[in-house]
């Protein structure tokens, strides 16, 4: 688990988001022993609110069944000889 404590990411803040930016990745914040918060790089964060969109979740639902009954478009029908 990616857990850095408050002390450390205050001595190395800067190092510490060009890690999360370059990674795509999260650290939690620990503040004696408990995790408080969580330091994300914003690509990822963009995901997660996607994610609670009730309209995205939705759209992905009814692309699963339209791919489950068979019904898409294969890349040479969208694109053709690229």
């Amino acid at each position: 688990m990616n857990v850095i404590t408050t002390t450390i990411l205050r001595n190395n803040l800067a190092d510490t988001l060009k890690e999360i930016t370059k990674k795509r990745d999260y650290l939690l914040v620990a503040k004696k022993n408990q995790i408080k918060a969580a330091l994300v790089n914003i690509d990822l964060f963009e995901d997660l609110l996607a994610l609670t969109n009730k309209k995205y979740l939705k759209s992905i639902k009814k692309a699963r069944r339209e791919y489950e009954r068979g019904d898409f478009f294969t890349h040479s029908q969208v694109f053709g000889n690229i």
